[in-house]
């Protein structure tokens, strides 16, 4: 095959062959991400038929890498791990400590050295996030204490990993491992002088990071979603996610994976954290499914019946040793039984950060060749009984509540500290809500319903018009603005009344009407003093945004210029009358 189009044709056929076996995968009752290692299988060199560029799917499998980690970072919650840290933090620490320990344990039997032992038992500690979510979702249970506990007991393990992902290959070396070409020199100086240059070039990016990020990012963000291009917005994401983490590694020598995810977590702030989710999420699925194609092309199959013992042994660490830890955790620490089950049952598999350290682990000459397949066939095989795991934890959960004695003795009387992780999660999400709302006008629903201006623009439209509206709020009798200010911008009524006085005379505006629009389609100065009644809130449109809205919708613009042209002639012959100016009508 001609070399110009290795990269199409890996594409192409790793693409179909995931499609494949991921719906096969699927139909047969479990993750689609085992169809994708399947497929990484069958186009790899250990098997017969087509065998796909290695370097060309490794590149792809990166920027699956950085799409991944800026997805866990754009979900990642502050509070949320927060209200859960009594139980996730050291339930997720201590796990992982112990779960190593067993697979130095086991890699020592093998004749491996430490440093793979470290690696190995680092790779078989981490469950998948992935994998959780998709098993959360299927069972609806992620918004409930215990979805988010094992949410944020897999963000605890996410951090752990990225820190570990920074520090191996500073640590490469005294482990047993070779320093690579391009940090040979300052592997030279020695470890403790290695290490940290490499905390101070960490900690370099992520003050940049969280200093200048919050208030760029978000920022650009806005501005580009208001000029309502769809494609705009995707570019903008995408240039932050993987322009972010290619810069980081450039400037500050730090992993793509830690790069993206601190992109995902400035942006997790942003009133657009969950619209740019959206809009990358195709590309950060079809990228990872590159990505678990390319780790399924380092599997040898024959793993399986030449090393059946090890196999079986990596296999029983995910799925009994470190859940079984999980267990023991949580009770200790006075949870109930139902939450120890779920947690443990979250655990019971392996999945993208298991492969990145993996492939670490090869580059630095930690991890033989032959314990990337024991990892990878941990993964094939534990995602693959994860479901049955689940539904082995609802049977043993069934068997206690059918038990009156068994439900006092492992859920009522441990439902203290259960408790105060649900009022924390309740808490956190009441503040979520508050402060979400403190920088909400309307919905693009309500939008539509309170001012019939805008009934006409569709569902995208109204959600691009809201980027526009800033929300202000008046005490009863402030004054809004005064007869010859100059007209700052248009406001629309959501709750509450105001009064408009003209030339000594009063009229009244409630929710769902306009004011302020005639001194910026005329251009003169403001002609009434506006004050508030009672308790109001408004959504304001800037002159310029205004003005923008009209010259892109030309009926509204109708509509407004109509309506100011009506108000103003029925001012004038009142006045001219002596009577006082009709109140003017809803727009």
């Amino acid at each position: 095959m001609p070399h110009d189009i290795m990269l199409i044709s890996t594409i192409a056929v790793g693409f179909a062959l995931a499609f494949l076996f991921g719906f096969i995968a699927n139909r047969l009752g479990s993750s689609p991400l085992v169809g994708y290692l399947v497929a990484g299988v069958a186009v790899g060199p250990f098997t017969p038929g087509f065998v796909a560029d290695r370097a060309i799917a490794g590149q792809l499998a990166e920027i699956g890498v950085m799409l991944l980690m800026f997805g866990v970072g754009l979900h990642f919650s502050v509070a949320d791990l927060m209200a859960v840290r009594r139980v996730v933090i050291p339930g997720a620490v201590g796990q992982i400590v112990i779960a190593t320990g067993i697979g130095i344990g086991m890699a020592m039997a093998w004749g491996w050295s430490v440093g793979a032992g470290v690696v190995l038992g680092l790779s078989l500690s981490v469950a998948s996030t992935v994998v959780l979510l998709k098993a959360l979702e299927e069972r609806n249970v992620i918004t409930t204490v215990n979805g988010r506990i094992a949410i944020g007991w897999l963000i605890v393990e996410d951090l752990a990993m990225v820190l570990v992902l920074v520090l191996l290959p500073a640590f490469a070396e005294a482990l047993g491992g070779q320093v690579v070409a391009n940090v040979h020199a300052a592997g030279g100086q020695g470890l403790f002088v290695t290490l940290g240059l490499t905390l101070a070039k960490v900690a370099a990016f992520v003050a940049v990071a969280l200093l200048v990020g919050p208030r760029v990012l978000p920022w650009l963000l806005r501005q580009v979603a208001r000029t309502g291009s769809r494609e705009l917005f995707t570019l903008c994401v995408l240039t932050i996610a993987i322009g972010i983490a290619f810069g980081s590694a450039t400037l500050f020598s730090v992993s793509f994976a830690l790069g993206a995810f601190f992109a995902g977590v400035v942006l997790s702030e942003s009133e657009l954290s969950h619209k740019a989710a959206a809009n990358s999420l195709p590309l950060q699925d079809a990228f990872a499914v590159l990505f678990f194609v390319s780790v399924g092309m380092l599997f040898d199959p024959s793993i399986v019946w030449r090393e059946p013992l090890m196999v079986l042994a990596v296999l029983l660490l995910i799925l009994v040793g470190k859940s079984l830890v999980a267990m023991g955790i949580v009770l200790l620490m006075g949870y109930p039984l139902s939450t120890a089950l779920f947690a443990s049952a979250s655990l019971a598999q392996i999945g993208e950060f298991s492969f990145i350290l993996a492939g670490l682990g090869a580059t630095y000459s930690l991890l033989p060749l032959e314990g990337i397949n024991m990892i990878l066939a941990g993964a094939l095989l534990s995602t693959t009984l994860n479901p049955l795991v689940f539904r082995l934890v609802d049977g043993v959960m069934g068997f206690v509540q059918a038990r009156p004695r068994l439900v006092r003795r492992f859920e009522e009387q441990r439902g203290e500290r259960f408790a105060v992780v649900q009022g924390d999660l309740e808490a956190a999400r009441a503040q979520a809500e508050r402060k979400a709302a403190a920088h909400k006008t309307c919905t693009p629903q309500e939008l539509a319903d309170r001012f019939p201006l805008f009934a006409g623009l569709t569902l995208e439209q109204r959600e691009v018009l809201l980027l526009h509206f800033k929300p202000r709020t008046a005490e009863p009798g402030e004054r809004i603005f005064r007869a010859g200010d100059e007209a700052d911008g248009v406001y629309f009524i959501s709750k509450g009344e105001v009064e408009v006085s003209i030339a000594g005379r009063q009229i009244k505006l409630g929710a769902g009407e306009v004011f302020g629009e005639m001194a910026l389609i005329s251009g003169q100065p403001r002609s009434a003093d506006v004050t508030a009644l009672d308790y109001s809130e408004f959504a304001v449109l800037s002159g310029r945004d205004f003005r923008q809205l009209l010259r892109k919708y030309p009926d509204i613009r109708s509509q407004v210029v109509s309506l100011a042209a009506q108000r103003e002639e029925i001012d004038r012959q009142l006045l001219a009358e002596g009577l006082p100016p009709e109140a003017p009508q809803p727009s």
